[in-house]
């Protein structure tokens, strides 16, 4: 049961991550490597707030603020300075792994002995001992529906709509008299914010911040992105970030299967040959449909 639990845990923080990284990859086309570096700057801003003493539910609005401001600078530098899209993610990815040792103080920052959104006082008030087991899970899951929900209700906005116009025809929103820069700058915003906001969570999940933890982090949201995509692409009921969350889960609970037969020092690996079976999975599948409307 704990290793269902743990899957559950680990699948629904990086599903948070992975509805970040569907909007740059999904909605604006934009291959955003600053999602390596947002992740542990949630973790850092986390870090550094619980041990100066902040209420630790404080540093999820401060870390998503963070990562806001990640993803506003990579927006800054692609549509103000015409850099590439790739180079711009890959520019700010590298100046976010001195910025969050700056922000951490050191490159390892352990958090047991502090109190964090899933161990406090008033938590172990709230909830019966009996149900200390999946209190953690508990937490991650409201927290994920809420973003969830609230990611649904903004794209069903007029902000939501020109954001998905822009990855789809970008002269629309010129068209409509509206800034597709600003647009940009806005998606890569809200993309980074949620990155970083899965890096706070994880943080306080495994009581520590750790320098490295955000490589990576752009092929495990992908692929879930992917699976949960393919898997759930015509079943018209199941909203895309509903399928999103339920990729990421699956994609965990694929990589802890394989770890229980390998290594741990074999997870880079396993996770590198899982993503390339999707990718080509993906692709075979975009063939076939192609054949068929062809047909």
């Amino acid at each position: 049961m704990s290793f269902a639990v743990s899957i559950l845990e680990q699948g629904l923080i990086y599903g948070i991550l992975a509805l970040g990284i569907y909007i740059t990859y999904k909605i604006l086309d934009f291959p955003d490597l600053t999602v390596d570096g947002s992740f542990p700057l949630g973790a850092a801003v986390t870090a550094l707030m619980i041990t100066k003493g902040a209420n630790p539910y404080l540093t999820l609005p401060a870390a998503f603020a963070a990562g806001v401001a990640a993803g506003i600078c990579t927006g800054l530098i692609h549509v103000k300075y015409k850099v590439r899209d790739l180079l711009s993610g890959i520019i700010m990815m590298t100046a976010l792994w001195t910025i969050n040792l700056r922000v951490a103080g050191t490159a390892n920052v352990p958090l047991f002995s502090q109190k964090t959104i899933f161990k406090n006082d008033t938590l172990d008030k709230l909830l019966p001992s009996g149900f200390s087991a999946y209190s953690t899970l508990l937490i991650i899951l409201i927290i994920a529906l809420i973003v969830k929900i609230i990611l649904d209700l903004y794209l069903n906005t007029k902000s939501g709509y020109l954001l998905r116009a822009v990855g789809d025809n970008d002269k629309l929103v010129t068209a409509m008299a509206k800034d597709e820069g600003n647009v940009k700058i806005l998606g890569l915003a809200i993309a980074n914010g949620l990155c970083s906001l899965a890096g706070c969570i994880f943080c306080q999940e495994e009581r520590v911040f750790e320098i490295s933890s955000g490589t990576g982090a752009m092929v495990i949201g992908l692929a879930s992105v992917i699976i949960g995509t393919s898997i759930f692409k015509k079943i018209s009921f199941v909203k895309t970030t509903t399928a999103v969350l339920i990729g990421s889960i699956i994609y965990k609970a694929c990589v802890a299967i394989a770890l229980k037969n390998f290594e741990p020092q074999d997870m880079k690996l396993i996770t590198a040959v899982l993503f390339l079976v999707i990718l080509v999975l993906s692709m075979e599948r975009k063939k076939k449909v192609k054949k068929n409307a062809g047909a």
